[in-house]
């Protein structure tokens, strides 16, 4: 049986406009996709580990190219878990608004836990080299503002990081379902959702 992993970067549940929209893809998925399992993880309820001095010297023994061992091994663990559970996925959905022209921080320190080498990527005489390959991801998210014009899309460090992040672990099919602009009057919020619902439900009937 496949999985979707429905990750989770926002607190506020059935207020999160951005779960508004992700609602409508998981309804889609559901109907189209029936033989596929959703597992959902919930940044905002995650105790994700701290990347405390010792799991960070682990991470130059991984760089250095050598495995782990003794006490970095150990610290490593609950690490490797958040890595085996995000590769146990055959496709995800990232739900996450738009924070401050970025990401939540809930939302980076999970993809500063996981995107580790020898894990998601690899060095190669060539360069790097993504692990996570043959994978789709949706990114579902809401802003504030809009940024459609070319001076607010200089603001948008968003859709350009998550798209530069996960197509360097190796996944190149990403697409985004996108509500803005949501806090300039509440009938624009409505249909911009409405709109960004119908795109969310196409993606994942294609998916």
């Amino acid at each position: 049986m496949k999985k979707l992993l429905h990750i989770i970067a926002t607190p506020r549940e059935d207020e999160s406009r951005t779960l508004k929209v992700s609602a409508s893809f998981l309804e889609a998925f559901a109907t189209s996709h029936p033989d596929w399992v959703v597992e959902t993880l919930d940044l905002s309820k995650e105790e994700l580990p701290a990347l405390t001095v010792k799991r960070v010297d682990g991470k130059y023994v991984l760089l250095s190219g050598k495995e782990l061992s003794g006490q970095y091994r150990t610290a490593w663990q609950e690490i490797v878990l958040q890595i085996q559970r995000f590769l146990s996925a055959d496709a995800y959905l990232v739900s996450t608004p738009m924070w401050n022209f970025s990401i939540p921080y809930m939302l980076k320190h999970y993809l500063d836990v996981i995107v580790q080498p020898g894990y998601l990527f690899r060095y190669t005489g060539s360069g790097t080299e993504g692990l996570v390959k043959n994978r789709k991801m949706a990114i579902v998210t809401s802003r504030g503002g809009e940024y459609t014009t070319p001076d607010s899309r200089i603001l948008d460090y968003q859709e350009p990081y998550l798209r530069a992040i996960f197509g360097f672990v190796g996944i190149q099919d990403i697409q985004f379902a996108i509500a803005q602009p949501m806090d300039l009057g509440e009938a624009q919020q409505a249909q911009r959702i409405q709109e960004a619902q119908l795109i969310a439900g196409e993606l994942a009937r294609r998916f």
